[in-house]
């Protein structure tokens, strides 16, 4: 039997079993979802993890960025997402303002997160700045993943959503909080949008898990927004997002047929109807 189908029929994902597919060389897959729906299906296919991103402020509620959703909205999603979720480790985001300054206040938030959500672990995103949160955190034996590189929650700060990372000093701040991140014990780390040569090398030089957006094909593992990736959002188009279908025009489609279906009598027909 092969690494690969042994991993496939584990029953439960934990971040252990991700730290023995980074040893053996398996690749992470892991997707967003912010709905129960769309969290059974993705659970039924095998997907590692199931990353209930804060990126819900955009796709699900039409927000420009991330800054706005809510721990409540975040725990309504992650509540959604784990009911139907049996097999992928499920990681909720921590939003904006939860955790950034005051580690009293993150603890409270990733408590509330795994209580009332029943999530598996929780995301943060920063290095040495919120190290204290993810101390603290860790401290209360809730799983953390990091994320390094591009952060949105801070897109005010840095203005724009180019590559991160790409002078020396940037790249190497970035290698110091990996290391930090993993001394501290998260389990893995999220890298969004750096040049492919430093996302190879970090995920070279920490023992643990590193999972790229857009940060090239050496990490171990990737990650892409359900919505980006299926079609349905399609006025985003980074160069790392691949669209494995149209569903968008498939949705219009089948919308445009109802309605004529609907205007000319032809739907309900005979068999349709009590």
């Amino acid at each position: 039997m092969s690494t690969a189908i042994s991993f496939r029929n584990v029953t439960k994902v934990t971040t252990h079993i991700l730290q023995e597919m980074k040893l053996k060389g398996e690749k992470i897959a892991m997707l967003t979802a912010y709905d129960y729906s769309f969290a059974k299906i993705l659970d039924s296919t095998g997907i590692d993890v199931i990353l209930v991103g804060d990126s819900a402020s955009n796709v699900m509620a039409g927000h420009s960025s991330t800054l706005p959703i809510t721990l409540n909205e975040m725990i309504y999603h992650g509540v959604s997402v784990v009911r139907a979720v049996k097999r992928a480790l499920v990681v909720v985001d921590l939003p904006f303002g939860t955790y950034q300054g005051n580690s009293k206040e993150a603890l409270n938030s990733a408590i509330r997160i795994m209580k009332e959500a029943g999530a598996d672990a929780v995301k943060l995103e920063g290095g040495k700045e919120i190290i204290e949160s993810v101390d603290r955190i860790l401290s209360a034996g809730i799983p953390v993943m990091g994320h390094l590189g591009l952060t949105p929650q801070s897109i005010h700060k840095f203005g724009t959503y180019v590559v991160r990372a790409t002078s020396e000093e940037e790249a190497s701040k970035l290698l110091d909080d990996a290391h930090l991140l993993e001394k501290s014990g998260c389990f893995a780390i999220v890298l969004e949008k750096i040049p492919a040569m430093l996302g190879a090398k970090v995920t070279q030089a920490v023992r643990i898990p590193i999972i790229g957006i857009g940060a090239g094909k050496d990490v171990d593992g990737q990650v892409l927004v359900l919505h980006d990736m299926l079609g349905i959002t399609m006025d985003f188009s980074p160069r790392f997002l691949r669209r494995y279908a149209n569903l968008s025009e498939e949705v219009r489609g089948a919308v445009n047929t109802y309605i004529q279906d609907v205007k000319t009598l032809d739907f309900p027909n005979e068999k349709e109807q009590y």
